[in-house]
């Protein structure tokens, strides 16, 4: 496609003349030359805009928006022939443009100002012959076309899961759930179309940072600076017959965050066993190896709360999925899940949203219409490609595609779900979910160009509701996610190649996935396939993993850590016994992104940005509000680190150093770096072998201070309490914990921490 060549959208009259032009649900309706088009002030900071054809049908709605528009009266009014549309303290200015009749014509275009400055602008890209080189809006054969400004210079993220660098601009991005086979590519598992800048427009008031939020569940390719359509804008082709647009003003990357995610929704609280570690393979064969595996866990010492059973691991690959053990395998499930609970474990088993055709039950759900149909409205067969896998997977059989929009089969899934939950299953791995073919069709009209991107927000809906019925607090380990994913703890990165750039990859797409508004992210620790890694690597991956949201070891055959030799097993302990200190931290950060939706994961540009000399750093980032990580991405250990402004800590010496700079780092294998910022108090509990262990007595047994704390170092915990005081710091806590002052003068009485200035 080529920009230049659409024609641009003209014309703009109110559909009502009076200044009265509002319609019940508080849109200001014009017609336009390609259809109509509705403005409504979700507030004053938050502008939508849709464009629709005249006759176009009202289109099938998805679960991606849950927040709703603050209410606050809008003003219209005509101003020197341009349309302005008033809500608070933002104003949309519509420019109708000329007709085509004119020479030359100029299309519709539009300016989005907040607090008085100009927050979202036309493209600036001029032509020889007319105003706009690239419309501002335009319909075309696929869809819609629009474009923004993007000032030069200004970086832009978002966009998802994705793997390149974190800074978007000079891409082309398309927004497609695909099974990525790994994270070396543009395409992922994991697609949101919001995407923001720090920078976006500049006028004489300054620049302003905004954030573009497309609904829908349709393909949209991105052009984020594309120099092959326009350097200075952001564009999109969005494949829909309505266009829905919310532009975001913001002061800063962290509030458009927290406004897109008042549109779409936060996480809720998670289980504290999810914090702990997460272990499995594809696959154990039989149930005396998964047996034998995880009492060798326990035998041998590794901290481990969840213990998985992937696909092959308690299915029989050619009738799966429909929620059955093996019955040669397992005839009695719930010995297994007996043995789960002698050794403190929870069981995790995997799923796919595919029914095998060799299942008795295909027929019947085939009768009942539970399947996606093809053109003729039979059941589509989905049969997988399966030349990227080899002989690495077993192959899959052809099945049908459940169809989550037939009220009973989403019940089916749902239901199934308890009857395993009721048995012992305490968790899903909700894995697939990419695969619906354009050509395949739902119950709701929806071809695969709707429903291809629907279909992981309404699969991971339904299992993270059944959770939530079962257990009171929801939780899904799944790899598929859109717009809305972020309600529905967590997600993983899917299959990462067993290599460095493999794990450079996971850490990136981790980060990426965060800028989307999306808080919670884990990789295969040790890489998916291509292995078994080398010890080193093994053990750089395992403490990048430590260090993050969540915490998983996995990959095709072992990945246990005795099979990388005795120092890789002791490295190993060390690192998952930090994992389990730090848990009250990490917990901190989950009602933190409940809260606000940063991520816990947080890049460079969303923890400072106010120093944009940090943004280029993009394989290190921040572990929630005070822990930086820089995790060890080629062999020997040597790390290139950036530290902010300000003083850090070493985390494991307390050695301060000054901000501001790059550190040249060799660590030794039994470390990476990881820097405390100056004014943080992390609160630490026990090493355990699993989360059972932790109880309210010993949740915290350590308080390490750095520096003068800062009054919000503790937010969110509620067994510490901080007061500050203009001469001291005052940290109320049990008298049994232990204290580490590092930067400051202390005093410990009793149950009270004094830290004073040095």
């Amino acid at each position: 496609m080529d920009p230049q060549k659409l024609t641009g959208i003209t014309g703009l009259d109110p559909i009502q003349s009076s200044a009265d032009n509002v319609d019940n649900n508080d849109n200001i309706i014009f017609k336009t030359s390609a259809g109509t088009l509705a403005v409504q002030f979700w507030d004053e900071d938050i502008v939508r805009i849709r464009l629709r054809d005249t006759d176009a049908a009202e289109p099938n709605s998805y679960p991606i928006i849950v927040g709703n528009p603050a209410g606050k009266p809008m003003e219209y009014s005509i101003e020197e022939n341009l349309h302005v549309i008033r809500c608070g303290r933002g104003s949309l200015i519509l420019n109708p443009g000329k007709p085509e009749t004119d020479s030359p014509g100029e299309p519709v275009s539009l300016e989005f100002k907040y607090k008085g400055k100009s927050v979202v602008q036309p493209s600036p890209d001029g032509h020889f012959v007319r105003r706009f080189r690239i419309p501002p809006f335009a319909r075309t054969d696929q869809g819609w076309f629009f474009s923004v400004a993007l000032q030069p210079g200004a970086p832009i993220y978002g966009f998802g899961e994705k793997y390149g660098s974190l800074n978007k601009r000079g891409q082309k991005l398309v927004s497609w759930a695909e099974d990525a086979l790994g994270v070396n590519a543009e395409v992922c598992y994991k697609n949101v179309p919001f995407c923001w800048t720090p920078g976006g427009s500049h006028t004489a008031d300054g620049s302003s940072g905004y954030g573009v939020f497309i609904h829908t569940t349709a393909r949209i390719t991105h052009g984020a600076g594309y120099p092959q359509w326009s350097n200075w804008s952001y564009a999109a082709l969005v494949e829909d017959d309505l266009l829905d647009l919310f532009f975001i003003a913001g002061d800063s990357p962290a509030q458009l965050i927290k406004r897109y995610t008042d549109i779409t929704g936060r996480t809720e609280d998670v289980p504290l066993w999810s914090l702990g570690n997460w272990i499995s393979r594809a696959y154990y064969q039989t149930f005396e190896e998964a047996e034998s595996v995880a009492r060798t866990i326990r035998e041998r010492k590794i901290p481990c709360d969840v213990y998985t059973l992937d696909g092959r691991a308690w299915q029989d690959t050619d009738t799966r999925f429909y929620f059955d053990f093996d019955p040669t395998r397992y005839p009695e499930p719930e010995k297994f899940v007996d043995i789960m609970r002698e050794l403190s474990m929870k069981l995790c088993v995997w799923e796919y949203p595919i029914c095998s055709v060799e299942h008795p039950k295909f027929k019947e759900f085939d009768e009942k219409g539970w399947f996606l149909k093809d053109k003729e409205g039979k059941t589509y067969h989905y049969e997988f490609d399966l030349s990227p896998f080899g002989k690495v997977l077993t192959p899959l059989p052809k099945s049908g595609l459940l169809d989550f929009t037939v009220p009973d089969a989403a019940q089916w899934w749902y239901d199934q779900h308890i009857r395993l939950h009721k048995l012992g299953v305490d968790v899903f791995k909700v894995d697939f979910g990419e695969q619906t073919p354009e050509d395949a069709y739902a119950s709701n009209g929806d071809s695969g160009i709707k429903f291809h991107n629907a279909l992981p927000l309404l699969y991971n809906k339904v299992c993270y509701d059944a959770s939530r019925e079962h257990a009171g607090m929801g939780f899904v380990w799944s790899r598929c996610g859109w717009a809305g994913s972020q309600r529905f703890p967590m997600q993983w990165g899917g299959d990462p190649q067993a290599s460095w750039s493999g794990l450079a990859g996971s850490i990136i797409g981790g980060v990426s996935w965060g800028m989307a508004g999306a808080p919670f992210y884990s990789h295969d620790i040790g890489g998916f396939y291509g292995g078994p890694p080398e010890p080193e690597l093994y053990v750089r991956w395992m403490q990048a993993g430590v260090m993050g949201p969540f915490c998983r070891i996995h990959g095709i055959g072992p990945r246990e850590p005795w099979y990388f030799g005795d120092e890789a097993e002791t490295i190993v302990k060390k690192w998952l016994e930090i994992r389990y200190r730090l848990i009250p931290y990490l917990q901190r950060q989950v009602l933190e992104a409940a809260e606000s939706g940063m991520p816990v994961m947080r890049s460079m540009v969303l923890a400072f940005p106010e120093e944009p000399q940090t943004w280029q750093f993009e394989l290190q980032y921040m572990l929630g509000d005070h822990l930086l990580v820089a995790p060890v991405l080629q062999p020997g250990g040597h790390v290139r680190v950036f530290l902010p402004g300000g003083t850090w800590y070493d985390y494991f010496t307390g050695k301060p150093f000054s901000g501001n700079r790059v550190i040249n780092i060799k660590t030794d294998l039994d470390r990476i770096p990881v820097f405390v910022r100056q004014g943080a108090v992390l609160a630490e509990g026990p090493a355990v072998q699993h989360t059972g262990e932790i109880t309210p007595e010993n949740r915290i047994q350590t308080i390490r201070v750095f520096g003068m704390p800062d009054p919000d170092a503790l937010k969110h915990e509620t067994d510490i309490a901080v007061t500050c005081q203009p001469d001291k710091t005052l940290i109320k806590c049990a008298g049994t914990v232990d204290c580490e002052v590092f930067g400051a003068e202390f005093k410990h009485r009793d149950t009270i921490l004094e830290i004073y200035p040095l």
